[in-house]
């Protein structure tokens, strides 16, 4: 017969799939947290959750059942909630957008404008961009653009029909940066690289931001841009921005790759390692890097960005070949793809409803050991 700690956990599982599925986390909606629709439910939901926990533990105590393991439960619920929250709100105009599309390159820009040139570090005038962020520090669930959905939206990749997460590779757990990416940019695949002799891996480029606050996903964080690596993935060039938010209290000390290395010493280092062997868990051989796994600094960095910027106003006015890709947006002025508010409202309310996916493997805590 089973145990009154195991009754209670069972029906911990229950009530919790059944507060998931009751609520129509929309997909597609603009990616700019509603952090108090999200606060009130989440309150609801976990303080339900505490109480059932606390009365799982009670019981676990008297039966003498490990609380570890009824916290572990906790912790692979919360996880799962995590990775199936959606932004339900709308941008500032009311707008349902795209955040691969609508949301500016340049930082402060309502409109798409060049690139200026570089700027002097001790000016305090960087050029700063806007990143999307898709991953949280710290955490594993592969959160990513979708860009052969219309509009768009984040969500988690999967894969062979599993939901996917990076592994966690000795010493790290999960990203070691805030992961996302540059909005209007694109990686080219029908462009071979002159310098990596690699052709682009058909997404916007990605940035690693650097700084000490954890984000959210789904934020849109002004970053300044330090460096950047040239990951050679499965043969497609897959440049990786090395860079951190404006508001973080370090980075008013940190203006480029060599400071970097000052006030975050291994960091850069330990970045190479991450990419190098992040696919190895999976049975992939190691990636290789272009320049030997050296960083370039931020003027090539702009330099890349600018070109993916160019190969993206080509993708959305039809001068490029972006296959499955969608280009459905509101706001790029004379993109034949740009469609109303009402079509894209319409697109939102026809997306099919999210489901409950399943929960969180135990294997996503596990460690994997390399050698350096």
């Amino acid at each position: 017969m089973a145990s009154t700690a195991t009754k209670r956990k069972e029906s911990l599982n229950t009530q919790l799939q059944s507060d998931f599925t009751s609520h129509k986390f929309c997909p597609r909606k603009e990616i700019t947290l509603d952090r108090q629709w999200q606060s009130r439910k989440l309150k609801r939901l976990l303080l339900k959750t505490l109480r059932l926990v606390n009365s799982v533990k009670k019981d676990a105590n008297s039966s003498g059942e490990t609380p570890t393991t009824i916290l572990q439960l906790l912790r692979r619920w919360v996880m799962g909630l995590q990775n199936s929250l959606c932004s339900p709100g709308e941008n500032a105009d009311g707008k349902y957008i795209s955040p691969f599309h609508d949301i500016p390159l340049l930082a402060g820009s309502k409109e798409d404008k060049e690139i200026p040139a570089k700027r002097s570090k001790t000016t305090g005038s960087e050029v700063l961009f806007n990143m999307i962020v898709e991953v949280p520090r710290w955490t594993n669930a592969k959160m990513e653009i979708a860009t052969e959905e219309p509009l768009n939206p984040i969500k988690q990749d999967i894969k062979k029909g599993k939901l996917r997460y990076v592994a966690n590779i000795f010493p790290h757990k999960g990203y070691i940066w805030n992961y996302g990416a540059l909005p209007q940019t694109w990686e080219d695949p029908s462009h071979t690289d002159n310098i990596t002799g690699c052709c682009g891996d058909n997404d916007p480029i990605d940035v690693c931001e650097i700084g000490s606050k954890i984000r959210s996903s789904g934020e849109i964080v002004q970053v300044k841009v330090l460096g950047v690596l040239a990951l050679v993935d499965e043969g497609e060039t897959d440049w990786k921005i090395i860079a951190i938010s404006v508001d973080d209290p370090e980075a008013q000390k940190i203006h480029d790759l060599d400071d970097v290395k000052k006030h975050k010493p291994g960091y850069l280092e330990a970045t190479v390692d991450w990419f190098r062997l992040y696919k190895v868990p999976d049975g992939k051989p190691e990636n290789r890097f272009a320049f030997n796994g050296e960083f370039k600094d931020k003027d090539f960095a702009v330099e890349i960005i600018k070109s993916t910027h160019e190969y993206w106003k080509a993708l959305l006015h039809k001068k490029a070949d972006g296959g499955t890709i969608k280009c459905t947006n509101v706001l790029v002025s004379g993109s034949p793809f740009c469609c109303s508010e009402e079509d894209a409202r319409s697109i939102v309310q026809s997306a099919p409803v999210p489901v409950n996916g399943d929960s969180v493997s135990p294997e996503v805590d596990s460690w994997h050991f390399f050698p350096k």
